[in-house]
């Protein structure tokens, strides 16, 4: 059974959860926090978990501040099994952040410190290209969420082309923000990055902006047709859908408290790309993917609620067998 090797680019920050609801970041209110946090950091954070199962790794590029919070970032990482060698520490400048509110029709309103902070300052194109191809680094996943800012788009569109070319396969969570969209730019490196991608992982929001007044079947084959190896819609409390060339699967979201959604998507991102890489079928990789997104949602902080495979095969409903 291969031994998968996951990499991801992009912003690492500490989040604060607002324990108040409607307060949009408006008032002051009490907040929890730090909490390790950055859509892409959560994501190889949960990889690297589910790795370790199979005897594999997870590799990060990115950066943190020489501070408290960066200190908290790493310490999480590195003893959750990545390696933090593409992690640079960057003296006098701070470490991303992000504020969240939550609302109570279940929408979240957030305040992110990312360009002018440590998260924006990537290692250069090369250095990732050599660290990920010597990591042996077989998939490289992008979060839309570091998009917004035009210098991290082009390290990110930057890193795709130099991997893809040396055969990496490519994967993207479109993870659309509308509070990042600075340009147009946003949506184009997308489509860029969806062209070369073998795993395509939006939600029903970013399948709704990206594939306007599309079916999951239409888009799904036009990607498959277009060189994907599989294409998932998340649904988040509906479930989700997943499809490659032996079909489309369904299966319904797990039945639980909801108390922090923030990060589920990349929990889930991050054991579907691990088991795909490990050479799961998509049903089992699909199942264990959801299990894994219903476990992040119980525990409050975007990091918190990630998992190993034998807690997700629990959650599922069956024995840990890799």
């Amino acid at each position: 059974m291969p031994r998968p090797c996951i990499g991801s680019i992009g912003e690492l920050l500490v989040e604060f959860v607002c324990i108040e609801k409607d307060s949009r970041n408006l008032r002051a209110a009490a907040y929890v926090g730090p909490f390790p946090s950055g859509a892409p950091g959560i994501f190889i954070d949960q990889a690297a978990r589910v790795a370790r199962a199979f005897g594999g790794r997870a590799m990060f590029a990115g950066a943190v501040g020489d501070d408290a919070f960066g200190r908290v970032i790493l310490d999480r990482l590195v003893a959750d099994g990545v390696d933090p060698g593409l992690i640079m520490v960057v003296p006098g400048v701070p470490t991303g952040t992000a504020h969240v509110s939550y609302n109570s029709d279940g929408s979240r309103d957030f305040v992110f410190n990312m360009a002018h902070s440590a998260a924006a300052h990537l290692p250069d194109g090369s250095g990732i290209e050599a660290g990920f191809l010597a990591a042996g680094v077989q998939v490289l996943h992008i979060s839309g969420s570091m998009l917004g800012d035009p210098a991290m788009r082009a390290a990110a569109v930057d890193a795709c082309d130099r991997l893809h070319a040396k055969g990496v396969a490519i994967s993207i969570d479109p993870n659309i923000r509308t509070e990042l969209m600075t340009d147009r730019g946003y949506l184009a490196a997308v489509q860029s990055i969806m062209a070369m991608a073998a795993y395509i992982l939006p939600s029903d929001a970013d399948a709704d902006l990206l594939f306007p007044g599309e079916t999951f079947e239409d888009w799904s084959a036009r990607l498959l047709g277009n060189g994907a190896r599989a294409v998932v819609l998340k649904r988040g409390g509906q479930g989700s859908i997943g499809r490659d060339a032996t079909g489309i699967v369904a299966l319904p979201a797990h039945p639980v408290t909801v108390l922090d959604p923030t990060g589920a998507g990349d929990c889930f991102c991050g054991t579907f790309v691990t088991l795909m890489t490990a050479g799961s079928a998509l049903p089992d990789a699909l199942a264990r993917a959801n299990a894994a997104g219903a476990l992040a949602v119980t525990r409050l902080g975007p990091m918190e609620g990630n998992s190993t495979l034998a807690e997700i095969d629990a959650r599922k409903g069956y024995s840990h067998a890799p």
